[in-house]
């Protein structure tokens, strides 16, 4: 069952996605009176076709090959290599005979559809799901300091003043490895300013250290609020109230103490120690594969601050360019050797399981709203058959004003198919390889 949720939910992301982009072509085409032939969700390869109508001159439909979408714009040279049709005299309807400024706009109207999606996206989980968020002045006792950000300089107790000389109102932001890498992070600890200079391969340091975590709002002291019904915890004794001491040899002064120690413990029976009124306790308590006893703690000792529509807005349109400039860097550092390609590239297996086998509305929005931005980036690529290669080409025009040669734009397109086809190649050789046989 999970990994039928996990096919759910990549092909309706990815056709919400699909949809989006190439509706901005179309309505872009229309717009300037070109005829549209075609608009097809997924690819209708050797003409086969799960459903289609028509109305006016264009045919809706979808396709049966699940990769993609496309629509078919009369007069452009694309994925359907309609030579035929290029051979005839220019028609004022068709693409080829528009202003370069126009082919131009409806080149990236996909890309921009996608942005603005990626934007309305995270907007709506702010405003949806997270509702509040925690500002960074309400930490008064500081983070706490996880190994990944030990490792990188952070101590347990540091307070967080600015990033880059910028105040960051949201506490949200100083973890996001998105906002963090390359960055230079001012701290007071022990009555001193501290420069922390955040190195741009943080994501390997992640991936080395305790599960994701890095720094956090978890330098609390806490109690146990209740044990979950035939937990561990409650299998152990453990009652509300209850103080934890230690943990195996771990000394628990703050929620992050206990949340470092039981995942480290992961999968064990340890000894613990409690504190139960004013009796010290002594117990033993078999951690989950997950590094979790099964207790509830109370609230988080700090007042959250409401999101507004202007600050949901504000802060949905800042994570979707976050999440698009750290794509950007992670291409970057894939050319320059600082990345491992396998690692980073992900294929529709590698997608499906990012999604998940459960299903999670607000997960799947905000991986679908990442991949919204992914794909708009992705697709400005100066890649011929991409539309970041027909941008490429027309602003050419636009410059030179001079017209690359059908035959030209012909081959590129050949070109840029054959990039395309061995890159996905490889991405789905990649996810088996990472996913079944490694």
């Amino acid at each position: 069952m999970s990994t039928l949720i996990m096919i759910a939910q990549l092909i309706l992301g990815l056709s919400l996605l699909v949809f989006i982009h190439e509706l901005g072509h179309y309505l872009a085409a229309r717009a300037f009176k070109i005829r549209v032939e075609k608009f097809y969700l997924f690819f209708d390869a050797w003409n086969v076709k799960l459903f289609k109508f028509k109305k006016g001159d264009t045919e809706y439909g979808i396709g049966w090959l699940p990769l993609g979408g496309y629509v078919k714009i009369a007069g452009m040279i694309d994925e359907s290599m309609d030579k035929e049709q290029l051979k005839q005299p220019p028609q004022p309807w068709e693409f080829r005979s528009k202003p370069a400024w126009q082919r131009l706009i409806v080149m990236l109207a996909g890309v921009i559809m996608n942005l603005i999606m990626g934007m309305i996206i995270f907007t709506g989980v702010i405003l949806h799901y997270e509702k509040e968020y925690l500002p960074t002045n309400q930490l008064t006792s500081g983070i706490y300091a996880y190994p990944a950000g030990r490792e990188i300089g952070f101590q347990t107790g540091d307070k967080i003043l600015n990033v880059n000389g910028e105040g960051v109102e949201r506490f949200k932001d100083v973890t996001s490895a998105n906002v963090m890498m390359g960055s230079t992070i001012a701290v007071e600890r022990n009555g001193k300013i501290v420069q922390i200079p955040v190195p741009d391969t943080l994501y390997r340091i992640y991936n080395k250290k305790l599960r994701d975590y890095f720094i956090d709002a978890h330098n609390f002291s806490f109690k146990i609020d209740s044990c979950h019904p035939g937990s561990n915890a409650e299998k152990a004794k453990l009652q509300a109230n209850d103080k934890i001491l230690k943990l195996d040899t771990f000394h628990i002064h703050s929620f992050g103490n206990y949340r470092e120690a039981s995942w480290i413990m992961k999968g064990k029976t340890v000894p613990m120690q409690v504190l139960r009124g004013k009796d010290t306790i002594s117990l033993s308590v078999n951690i989950d594969t997950t590094g979790t006893i099964g207790i509830a703690i109370p609230k988080i000792p700090y007042q959250l601050k409401e999101y507004t529509i202007t600050s949901g807005v504000k802060y949905g349109i800042s994570d979707a360019m976050n999440n698009l400039w750290a794509n950007i860097r992670g291409l970057g550092k894939i050319f320059s050797g600082k990345e491992n390609a396998s690692e980073s590239i992900q294929g529709p297996i590698g997608i499906a399981t990012i999604y998940g086998g459960i299903w999670d509305w607000r997960r799947f929005w905000i991986i679908t709203g990442l991949i919204s931005v992914v794909l708009a980036f992705m697709n400005i690529l100066p890649i011929p058959a991409l539309d970041g290669g027909h941008v490429i080409f027309t602003t050419w025009e636009l410059i030179t004003r001079r017209r690359l040669s059908q035959k030209f734009l012909e081959r590129a397109q050949v070109v840029g198919m054959v990039l395309l086809i061995a890159l996905m190649v490889f991405a789905v050789f990649n996810d088996v390889w990472k996913h079944f046989i490694r």
